[in-house]
């Protein structure tokens, strides 16, 4: 017997909520993906729900994980809301917090941001590194998630090695980088090793940083986010409460074309957009004291301009921001008084006007499945 269908014999075990028959007749499960001995898959369930299944995926975890050869199940819940009927009016939105809702909370928390960006190679990582540092400079309290499961940069820009240490129970202690919370998949895996993951696995491991992590008490919860807008962005849509997300793009059209969709991504799953960054949006001469505008100029802020969105900021195109990124050693803490350090700073502080002059904690957009 293979290992998918002795888990499913295991889940012919679980009972429905109600007695209505076996999880895995039930057609709520989704495919069972096996790797290196962990059993990762979902179980959806009518939104309303949500809040009454976590015996049913507990059962289900522990049901899959007695199976020889599983050395750990993760199981996630996942939710789709009935099509509206043609005859009935338009349903209003789901009040935060309401029944509606499929959220997944992160105690003790206060923001959660999104850092984004349309295409990869802008420097998104390295912005969401220094913008949690300048955060952190004005006296928050924040951590950073590394959410980029196929490109985890977190261990190498905060130059942190080792693994994380149990909390007690499943729960993991972020790692320290320079006074920040840290945590990636990066810490969990070997460094040179590929993640050749589908989308429920990328799915599970970020729900997992998210919610078995000990993060304590932040006033700002950093996302750095893959590139694009699939499996984890819509993880995080669907499950997170965002406060918003940070967009970073170069100015040139290539890039801003991508910044696009990230933007209009996040529009759709109603997350707000806190702004756009302009990243490498010059180049000073450190010879010559000469400017070059590279990747062109001005891009992002006219665009952010174009779609009624802030515009939070300029960051050079410099060497000293790439050295230091490279060595662990982030321009923020290791150069506060330097001029790229203050651009750093000047975004940290319209992010957090934006955060708190409206974007409150807030209840996780639904993802409506026709």
């Amino acid at each position: 017997m293979s290992d998918r269908n002795a888990i499913l014999a295991a889940l012919r075990q679980v009972r429905m909520p109600g007695g209505e028959g076996d999880l895995a007749s039930s057609g709520a499960l989704s495919e069972i993906v096996i790797h290196q001995g962990k059993a990762y898959f979902s179980i959806s369930v009518p939104a309303a729900e949500v809040a009454h299944s976590e015996p049913l995926r507990k059962a289900a975890e522990a049901a899959a994980r007695a199976v020889p050869g599983i050395s750990a199940a993760i199981v996630t819940l996942t939710a789709e809301k009935a099509p509206a009927r043609p005859a009935a009016s338009p349903p209003r939105a789901a009040a935060p917090g309401g029944a509606g809702a499929v959220k997944l909370q992160v105690e003790g928390v206060r923001h959660i941001i999104a850092v984004a960006s349309g295409k990869g190679g802008v420097g998104k990582s390295t912005t969401a590194a220094n913008l949690a540092l300048a955060l952190q400079a004005k006296g928050l309290r924040v951590g950073v998630l590394d959410a980029d499961i196929y490109g985890p940069s977190m261990p190498k820009l905060f130059a942190i090695r080792g693994k994380p240490t149990l909390a007690g129970g499943r729960v993991l202690n972020p790692m320290d980088g320079y006074g920040l919370k840290v945590m990636s998949i990066g810490f969990l895996v070997e460094e040179e090793a590929a993640m050749i993951w589908r989308g429920p696995m990328v799915q599970s491991a970020i729900q997992q940083m998210l919610r078995e992590v000990a993060w304590g008490e932040l006033d700002v919860l950093v996302v750095d986010m893959p590139p694009g807008t699939g499996d984890a962005q819509l993880t995080m849509a669907q499950h997170v409460p965002l406060a918003g997300a940070v967009i970073v793009s170069t100015p040139q059209d290539l890039a801003l074309i991508d910044a696009r969709r990230g933007v209009a991504m996040f529009r759709k799953v109603e997350v707000p957009i806190l702004g756009i960054v302009e990243n490498m949006s010059y180049f000073i001469a450190p010879d010559t004291g000469k400017r070059y505008d590279i990747f062109g100029h001005g891009g992002a802020r006219a665009e952010a301009e174009r779609i009624g969105v802030p515009f939070l900021g300029e960051v050079p195109l410099a060497m000293e921001i790439r050295e230091r990124s490279d060595s662990g050693l982030p321009v923020v803490v290791t150069e506060p008084d330097g001029p790229h350090a203050r651009a750093y700073a000047e975004i940290a502080a319209r992010v957090w006007a934006v955060l708190e002059g409206g974007a409150t904690r807030r209840a996780a957009p639904r993802i409506v499945i026709e």
